[in-house]
């Protein structure tokens, strides 16, 4: 089977979909799949190379609008390409638009990662077309149930949703690190230690978190980096919370598992619904770390269920926040029970779970094409 996946990044850029999408590429063409990636590059040419059995084409991009990367070569590329299935990883105005009048798949299946929150101009305009692309696809892969029920969007194509959720390869979160593990509680402890892994966007709640954490009764490590990094350093500056949180910017993959496994509790404390799922929920409930989310009525509150691998709390509420964390920091008995019944939800989210079901529904509606 020839696949073709179409997004607007892809590795060595880092991100949820980013990571997802080079999860399944990598993944299927281990399988024996013929499998292409088609992107926008970071730069004004048009790059072609193998990737770890994947073709990667990255079109030469033209200029980026509202976070779009735009590329003129990129709607050629679709033109040339005649794969079996077309799977499209939604929002990407660009690509979903080529798709709908230059494709030439067989099939076409969308997973819809998130509705269009912050770009609401764009949204304005764009919203014919997306759903004529919505109308278009055969299937469209929705990555929970929560996500199904409360994405308005979603509501008038809700026969042709099918729910798949994330999987991510667990072993290395669940493969005990012990000496990466110590050296970490030597650099940063002797205190409890809280964990935050992810792009420091505006919807992942950060802001919320640190005015928090004079409340808390622990230490903050953020790991990783984006547009937000610099106005979080300074708001924690202006709180007092210098050794308080600590910005530990971007992590290797082969270390990030020390972190999670030397942390009494990983938070997420989204504040949008752009946060649709949340990818790192997973790596913490394989490495069996309690968690506190937001609810937002999304994924994250179908991956961390409440009470059983960790406890969910209204969103924008530093208060609330504090007071589930210091639960989980103070209370030994409720901290292992939900490490344990994280452990135990990893199970849901396994890869190998996620790719067959993609698989089968890729030779669904080929059979129905």
């Amino acid at each position: 089977m020839h696949i073709l996946h179409l997004y607007k990044n892809y590795w060595p850029i880092v991100g949820g979909i980013e990571n997802h999408v080079r999860l399944l590429a990598e993944e299927q063409a281990k399988a024996g799949h013929r499998v292409t990636v088609l992107v926008v590059n970071t730069a004004p040419r048009t790059e072609v190379e193998e990737m770890n059995g994947v073709q990667v084409i990255k079109a030469a991009r033209v200029a980026t609008v509202a976070s779009t990367p735009i590329s003129a070569m990129l709607p050629l590329w679709l033109r040339r390409l005649r794969p079996d299935v077309a799977h499209l990883h939604f929002p990407y105005p660009l690509g979903e638009v080529a798709q709908l009048f230059l494709g030439r798949a067989k099939a076409t299946v969308l997973t819809y990662h998130s509705d269009i929150i912050r770009q609401k101009v764009l949204l304005r305009f764009y919203r014919p077309l997306m759903e004529r692309v919505l109308g278009a696809v055969q299937r469209i892969i929705v990555t929970s149930p929560q996500y199904a029920a409360s994405s308005v969007v979603l509501q008038r194509f809700r026969s042709k949703c099918v729910v798949i959720p994330f999987g991510i390869a667990q072993e290395r979160f669940r493969a005990f690190d012990a000496a990466g593990r110590q050296t970490i509680l030597e650099r940063y402890g002797p205190e409890p230690l809280i964990l935050f892994v992810g792009v420091l966007r505006y919807y992942k709640g950060l802001t919320y978190l640190l005015q928090a954490m004079p409340e808390i009764k622990a230490r903050l490590l953020i790991v990783g980096d984006g547009p937000m990094a610099l106005a979080l350093r300074e708001q924690a500056q202006r709180l007092g919370l210098e050794g308080k949180v600590v910005f530990v910017g971007r992590v290797e993959d082969e270390a990030l598992p020390a972190y999670y496994q030397a942390a009494r509790a990983f938070v997420l404390p989204a504040c949008e619904r752009s946060e649709a799922f949340g990818l790192v929920l997973l790596e913490a409930l394989a490495a069996g770390v309690p968690i506190v989310s937001t609810e937002l009525g999304t994924g994250t509150s179908y991956v961390n269920s409440n009470g059983e691998s960790g406890l969910v709390v209204p969103p924008r509420d530093p208060s609330a926040l504090a007071e589930a964390l210091n639960r989980l920091i103070e209370d030994q008995a409720l901290h292992a029970r939900l490490a344990e019944g994280a452990r135990r939800r990893a199970a849901l989210f396994e890869a190998e779970r996620m790719l067959a079901q993609i698989e089968t529904l890729y030779r669904e509606v080929l059979a129905q094409a």
